[in-house]
């Protein structure tokens, strides 16, 4: 009996935090007086690529920093043991937040 209401207890459990909903909140609708504006480009220029980060701290409604930073890689890269050259054009960003 007791097995029974454990597993009764533990599925309702389950099924009621599978039906929660969590509220989602559009970047538009985000308050933006106070923040830290990241952009990330790609531009492809002849065998050149540039991989630019802009960065723009607000504090009250106010600008107080904003920097641009660029790295510039090669289009095609030759791998050790590849026998063609990878692409750089379309590679993934990936984003850590700390």
């Amino acid at each position: 009996m007791k097995k029974a209401i454990l597993v009764t207890g533990f599925i309702a459990l389950i099924a009621s935090a599978c039906t929660q909903q969590q509220s989602t909140q559009n970047l538009e609708s985000l308050d933006k007086k106070s923040a830290r504006e990241v952009t990330l480009k790609t531009v492809t220029v002849g065998d050149s690529i540039y991989h630019i980060t802009a960065q723009t701290i607000w504090v009250n409604g106010q600008m107080i920093q904003q920097k641009v930073d660029t790295i510039t890689t090669a289009k095609n890269i030759n791998d050790w043991g590849a026998t063609q050259p990878t692409s750089l054009e379309k590679i993934p960003i990936y984003v850590t937040v700390e």
